[in-house]
């Protein structure tokens, strides 16, 4: 990928994030909703089966990597068709203001709960933009019960929201959010990336298929 085909591709993905221009009277269209034209894709042949673990997108990642000593460590669970679910314990580590929640750490562990979502069509991707709205504080020790689904595609853009409820999966809701991923080629990280991690990164049995063939600019 040449220097000018990335800077259309950013200048294009930017231009599909912005609001669409409203009518007189009206408020702009959100961009995290699915645009007139959006389909609901077939689940990928490969996508992890109803009720098994969604593999970590990397082992060091923050939110979800299990080699992660001070991560999340958020376990994402395959769903039915197109969705996923996850839980997150609020620790004493994780808290903002005095006994609850950082509302940065929410933030992450239901941004990794989408992220997981990009399994289920077996194509990578990376957050283009993410919308939270906070319900309710979250006190340390409550278990938050997270569900994602995907809302539609368009192009490259994979539309989705997520809640978070407290303590069962019928609990009061927590945490709404409504998010937009962008579709990205496996270049993407290599050239943003820092080399040593993404070598580091090819010997991940769950990632390495997807980089084991690229090399690193030394």
């Amino acid at each position: 990928m040449t220097a000018s085909t990335m800077s259309t591709s950013v200048q294009v993905v930017s231009e599909q994030l912005a609001p669409a221009p409203a009518a007189p009277g009206e408020s702009p269209r959100r961009s995290t909703m699915p645009p007139a034209g959006s389909q609901l894709p077939e689940r990928a042949p490969k996508a992890p089966a109803p009720g098994s673990i969604v593999p970590s997108h990397y082992q060091r990642c923050f939110g979800c990597g299990p080699d992660h000593t001070h991560g999340l460590h958020v376990r994402v669970t395959a769903g039915e068709g197109l969705t996923v679910a996850a839980q997150f314990t609020v620790m004493e580590q994780h808290q903002g203001a005095p006994g609850l929640a950082h509302g940065g750490l929410l933030v992450t562990a239901i941004d990794d709960t989408l992220a997981g979502l990009n399994w289920l069509l077996d194509t990578p991707a990376v957050t283009g933009r993410l919308e939270t709205s906070f319900r309710r504080p979250v006190p340390v020790g409550a278990v938050l019960h997270l569900t994602a689904e995907i809302t539609g595609v368009h192009r490259r853009l994979v539309y989705c929201r997520a809640e978070a409820r407290m303590n069962a999966a019928d609990g009061p809701i927590a945490v709404t959010a409504l998010a937009v991923f962008v579709q990205v080629p496996v270049q993407h990280f290599v050239t943003h990336g820092r080399a040593e991690d993404v070598e580091q990164a090819k010997t991940d049995e769950q990632v390495g298929h997807y980089l084991q063939h690229l090399e690193v600019n030394p």
